[in-house]
C-alpha cells in the first residue's frame, strides 16, 4: 500500500510540475509577445517621428493645372451660323504670356501693314490670331468695313460681320473708361482709349471674340470702350490711312461702311514670340500709343 501511495504522490507531483512548467511557459510567451509588441511600437513611433520630421506627412501641393490653362475657348455651333468656319482650336496651355509677336497683313492696297501683338496684355487674342493665321484663315479675305469710328474691320471671311471660327473667347485688355466731362463726354486733354494705329478685337455679340479685328487709322475715344486691345501698328500706317480714306457704299443693311473698292488681305502671318524685344518704330504718318492696361 505504501508503495502505491508513493507512486500516486509521485504522479501527482509530476502532474503539478508539468502544470507549473506549462504555466511558466505561457507567462514567458506572454511577456515575450508584450515585449515584442512594445519594441514594435517604439520602432514604429521612431519611424513615424522621423518621417514626420522629414515632412512625409505634409500634404502634397495640389497640381494647379488651372494656372497652366492660359485661355478658355468656348465652342460655337456652326449649325446655327453658317458663317462660322471650323479650323480647329488653339491650345489652352503653354501659350506665351510675355513679349510680343509680329503680325504682317499684306493687302492689295500697297505695302504690308505690320503690327506688334501684346502677349502680356492679350495672350488669348494673340494666340487666336496666330492659330488662325497658321490655318490661312485670313488669306484672300476682304476687310468688309471702314467704320465710322475710324477703323478698318477685317477678319471675317463671310464679309457679313457674323463670321469667324467655331470658338470664341472672352474680352481681355479693354481700356478703362475715361473720366467724363460735365457733358458726359471724355474730358478734353485725355489720351484716346484707341490711339491711331491700335489693333483691337471686335465681336458680335460683344465679349464673344473670334477672328475679327480693327485697325484704327485715327484716334477714337468713346465714353465707354468695348474693344479689347491686342496690339499696335508698327509699319504701314500710311497705307492704313489711305485705305481709311476710300469711299464707302451701303453694306446692304443700311450702313454706308463697305469699301467701294475691295480691300483684300492677300495674306496674314504671325511670327514667333519675341520676349524682351522692343517693337520696331512705326512707319508712315502717326504712331500709336502703347496698348492701354486693363
Amino acid at each position: 500500500m505504501a508503495s502505491s501511495r508513493d507512486r500516486q504522490r509521485k504522479l501527482a507531483r509530476a502532474k503539478l510540475d508539468r502544470q507549473m512548467a506549462r504555466r511558466a511557459a505561457r507567462v514567458r510567451r506572454r511577456r515575450q509577445i508584450q515585449a515584442g509588441i512594445g519594441a514594435a511600437l517604439v520602432l514604429a513611433l521612431i519611424v513615424v517621428g522621423s518621417a514626420w520630421a522629414l515632412g512625409a506627412f505634409d500634404s502634397d501641393p495640389t497640381e494647379n493645372t488651372a494656372a497652366d490653362e492660359v485661355c478658355l475657348w468656348t465652342p460655337q455651333d456652326a449649325t446655327g451660323n453658317s458663317n462660322l468656319k471650323d479650323v480647329g482650336t488653339p491650345a489652352t496651355t503653354g501659350l506665351p504670356t510675355e513679349g510680343t509677336r509680329a503680325m504682317t497683313v499684306t493687302t492689295d492696297q500697297g505695302a504690308p501693314i505690320t503690327a506688334s501683338l501684346d502677349l502680356a496684355s492679350a495672350p488669348c487674342a494673340a494666340a487666336s490670331i496666330a492659330h488662325l493665321a497658321s490655318r490661312s484663315f485670313y488669306d484672300n479675305t476682304k476687310c468688309h468695313e471702314i467704320t465710322a469710328e475710324g477703323a478698318l474691320r477685317c477678319g471675317d471671311p463671310s464679309g457679313t460681320g457674323l463670321g469667324g471660327p467655331t470658338y470664341s473667347f472672352f474680352d481681355e485688355n479693354v481700356p478703362t473708361a475715361p473720366e467724363p466731362s460735365p457733358s458726359a463726354s471724355p474730358a478734353p486733354g485725355q489720351p484716346p482709349a484707341y490711339p491711331k494705329g491700335t489693333v483691337a478685337m471686335i465681336a458680335n455679340p460683344p465679349g464673344a471674340n473670334g477672328s475679327q479685328f480693327l485697325l484704327f487709322f485715327k484716334d477714337f475715344n468713346p465714353a465707354k470702350p468695348v474693344y479689347p486691345i491686342v496690339g499696335k501698328v508698327t509699319g504701314g500706317l500710311d497705307v492704313l490711312e489711305k485705305i481709311g480714306a476710300l469711299p464707302t457704299v451701303d453694306n446692304g443693311n443700311g450702313a454706308k461702311v463697305k469699301p467701294k473698292t475691295d480691300v483684300v488681305i492677300k495674306s496674314l502671318t504671325v511670327g514667333e514670340p519675341a520676349t524682351g524685344a522692343s517693337a520696331p518704330a512705326p512707319t508712315g504718318s502717326g504712331a500709336p500709343a502703347s496698348p492701354a492696361a486693363n
